[in-house]
């Protein structure tokens, strides 16, 4: 029986520890196409490089596994990929594994999820994977079990067009099961960060707080992962506000 394609991409670049953890936990079930940015790209969504061309260089290439490094965005990847990579349609796009949180807002700012929002748009099922902690050498070794499970439920389930799955992962290693929420309502604040420049002048970095504006709430992926639970959000590209358009038409 052929094994399931997957296309892999992340914003950490080609090098980071959770997308290389996310291939190694793969590879003995699938066919694996991995093309990633040639460093890190957190925090570019769904941005894409329009005013310089893009390179890219394959990096491996062994039985069940080509790798490519670009020097684009992770939206970028997939765009290369699909038109120029792919040696048959993927079963699944998989973004990450992310370093870091992308829960909540942080779902609007990741690459990671620009990669599964990217696959979406291009009518391909989509998931993204990311484990909250920020740190290069962060332990994903607890993770493998419900990598694998979480992948091929996903590719038997079907995802509906337009739409992809935001997994996220607590830190801490144990795991209380797995919870199918809806995005918590948050911020960032306190996002600016001034310093003194010691030649004079000022500059800053981009930092803050995330507020929790529904810190009660229990069906959303903020509580979950507090409370040890594997966060999965179905995620819709849409953006439509039905809710607001009868309103509109009364107003006009």
């Amino acid at each position: 029986m052929e094994k399931p394609y997957i296309l892999i991409s992340n914003d950490d670049g080609i090098a980071a520890r959770g997308l290389n953890f996310l291939v190694e936990t793969l590879r003995p079930h699938a066919d694996l196409l991995v093309v990633a940015p040639d460093g890190p790209r957190s925090g570019m969504s769904m941005s894409i490089t329009s005013r310089d061309p893009l390179r890219y260089s394959k990096v491996e290439e062994t039985e069940g596994l080509t790798r490519y490094k670009t020097s684009g965005t992770p939206a970028d990847c997939i765009k290369m990929a699909v038109n120029r990579f792919i040696t048959r349609r993927p079963d699944l796009i998989i973004g990450g594994i992310n370093h870091g949180d992308n829960s909540s807002v942080n779902a609007h700012y990741s690459g990671t999820m620009g990669v599964a929002i990217e696959g979406a748009l291009q009518g391909y099922p989509s998931v993204a994977f990311s484990l909250c902690n920020i740190h290069p050498d962060a332990d994903f070794t607890p993770m493998a079990p419900y990598l694998v499970d979480l992948t091929f439920k996903a590719i038997a389930m079907g995802i509906p067009a337009m739409t992809c799955l935001n997994i996220n992962f607590p830190d801490g290693g144990h795991y209380n099961g797995v919870k199918v929420c809806r995005m918590a309502n948050s911020r960032w604040v306190n996002e600016i960060v001034a310093c003194r420049h010691p030649h004079g002048g000022e500059y800053f970095w981009l930092g803050g707080e995330c507020e929790e504006l529904e810190p009660e709430a229990e069906d959303t992926d903020r509580w979950a992962l507090a409370h040890g639970y594997v966060a999965i959000t179905p995620t819709t590209l849409d953006v439509t506000a039905y809710g607001l358009m009868d309103v509109m038409r009364s107003l006009l």
